[in-house]
């Protein structure tokens, strides 16, 4: 279907439509507001990878056991 993925012309109406829908007062607030975001993602995102190391894998947790029966 899209053998050759994205050419510099699709790029190009994805930024005009973009220009168009938010304005462009809007977009430097966007863009820091994105940069933002993409920071705090990488620092989570390695954080994650470092405390992955030291112990059980993320996403895993250990379940707890089941009560011991009282009868």
């Amino acid at each position: 279907m899209l053998r050759n993925g994205l050419e510099p012309w699709h790029l190009l109406i994805v930024a005009i439509v973009v220009i168009v829908l938010f304005g462009s007062k809007k977009l430097p607030d966007t863009a820091r507001s994105l940069g933002r975001s993409m920071r705090i993602l990488k620092s989570e995102a390695k954080a994650l990878k470092e405390e992955g190391g030291s112990g059980a894998a993320p996403g895993e947790r250990t379940r707890p056991s089941a009560p011991a029966d009282a009868g």
